[in-house]
């Protein structure tokens, strides 16, 4: 079983375990960290849905991040996955919510906003939790980087929950 696979079902036993719903918000891993979770057998016990927000007018629309946030901060920022982690978990009522954005690439780096640059939330009640990350490595090496860090982020915090 690869890495990912191993985290998802230590994830969803614990979610189930402590009767914890989980949620995502998701642009450049497209969707990976869901399909992580919903790969594992019995998943629906802890998850309900997410989105991929890829495009700034869908991350607008859809889960209610601010134009003014997206246009002052761009949508690889801390203050963009802060609204969608906080966003996504309002929305689907589940306990813990997952934010991912960044640059995959290869493309679409800048010397501000390099390739690789993925910024991840975790959020819940009464807690919210920016992290900046600096992946390397090609596109789906950094899509998987992001997954791996979201999950070890969600399990230590269940750890303590």
């Amino acid at each position: 079983m690869n890495k990912i696979k191993i985290k998802s079902k230590e994830l969803v036993d614990k979610l189930i375990e402590k009767k914890l719903k989980i949620t995502s918000a998701e642009s450049c891993t497209g969707g990976l960290f869901a399909a992580s979770i919903t790969s594992i057998s019995g998943s629906s016990g802890c998850f309900e849905g997410s989105f991929v927000t890829y495009s700034n007018e869908i991350k607008n629309k859809i889960i209610d991040v601010k134009k003014e946030t997206l246009s002052n901060f761009g949508a690889v920022s801390k203050e963009c996955v802060i609204e969608m982690s906080e966003n996504i978990r309002q929305i689907m009522d589940a306990d813990i919510s997952i934010a991912i954005s960044g640059i995959a690439g290869p493309d679409g780096g800048s010397e501000e906003k390099p390739v690789g640059l993925v910024w991840i939330c975790l959020s819940a009640e009464n807690y919210t939790k920016p992290y900046k990350n600096i992946f390397s490595g090609d596109r789906d090496k950094v899509r998987e980087s992001s997954v791996i860090f979201a999950l070890d982020l969600v399990l230590d915090f269940i750890a303590s929950y």
